[in-house]
């Protein structure tokens, strides 16, 4: 089962709508993923020598001013940060790599205290922010507050677990790389073999489950140079079993569905919008559905669209 969705705005006048349009879509998939949902959304991107990052906490109570305050003395005095419900949005003045040295450090103090720690990294970039938990669709919604948020872009996912428990850690979308998600519904047979293999590549896992596979492995090919649709046509001869792939980046989404496309997928676009879900339920909701052109996109093709919403006067790109 499972349930994805995805929502990439070509017309800027609708970004400040972007929660109120998305939410619907996660809803709609209740019933395809009670188990647990989460959701990436692009916006507010961040000045170059900054950085943000989302955390989240086992704890409802965890005490967020305590970390922020380490991270100020070693990384950046003005550093500002955000609880939302269990998750915390941090804004740093620094380079990734300052921040991921500095972030585990101060995460492997907190596990030494406790003895184990109470708090992971979601996501890094300029763009991304995701947040998700164990829980119903809509409570998942609610406790983040989708519908005010605004923004470029967005996918999110409602899973039914079938391969490892039911976690925060475990649910979608995953992000393995600076920018970049990925939800998934569907199985790769192949992830144990695939996952020894990006390990000697430098990938690090955190979970067990084969879409933090489908995750590292797409990054680590954009990281080797690949374009998302080269690492796209390579994962089609890669990745065995069955998915379809809804794939965020800081500046677009692409979907990709296996040779066989045993999982189901439905898009419509616009002049204004694309969007894709599980079931055509997902879209029925989005402004003038009845004038979009809607497809199933076919197995093995690539399919991008990249829109540069953040930078003034620059020209919509797509792709299909």
């Amino acid at each position: 089962m499972c349930g994805i969705t995805g929502l990439f705005l070509k017309n800027r006048a609708l970004t400040k709508n972007l929660g109120a349009l998305f939410e619907p879509m996660l809803l709609q998939m209740s019933q395809r993923g009670p188990d647990s949902a989460g959701f990436a959304i692009y916006r507010n991107p961040t000045s170059m020598n900054s950085i943000k990052v989302v955390l989240q906490s086992c704890e409802l109570s965890f005490d967020w001013q305590e970390l922020a305050m380490e991270l100020k003395a070693s990384l950046d005095p003005d550093l500002t940060f955000t609880p939302i419900h269990n998750h915390c949005l941090m804004l740093v003045a620094a380079d990734e790599t300052a921040l991921n040295r500095e972030l585990l450090r101060a995460l492997a103090a907190l596990q030494g205290e406790r003895g184990s720690s109470p708090v992971s990294i979601v996501s890094i970039g300029r763009h991304i922010e995701i947040y998700k938990e164990i829980g119903t669709p809509q409570a998942v919604a609610e406790s983040f507050g989708l519908h005010e948020m605004a923004g470029s872009h967005a996918i999110g996912h409602t899973r039914m677990a079938t391969e490892s428990a039911v976690t925060t850690a475990g649910s979608h979308p995953f992000s393995t790389g600076r920018d970049v998600c990925l939800v998934h519904n569907g199985s790769l047979s192949n992830h144990n073999q695939l996952r020894r293999k990006l390990i000697s590549q430098g990938a690090v896992f955190s979970t067990d489950n084969d879409t933090e596979v489908a995750a590292q492995y797409f990054d680590i090919k954009l990281q080797q140079g690949a374009s998302l649709e080269e690492a796209m046509t390579a994962a089609l001869g890669d990745l065995d079993g069955f998915y379809t792939f809804c794939i965020g980046t800081s500046n677009g989404f692409a979907v990709l569905r296996d040779p066989i496309a045993c999982k189901p997928a439905v898009m419509a676009e616009t002049d204004d919008w694309v969007a894709i879900g599980s079931e055509f339920r997902a879209l029925a909701e989005l402004p003038n559905i009845d004038h979009a052109r809607i497809w199933e996109p076919e197995p093995a093709v690539p399919y991008l669209w990249e829109n540069a919403l953040d930078v003034p006067d620059a020209d919509t790109r797509a792709q299909r």
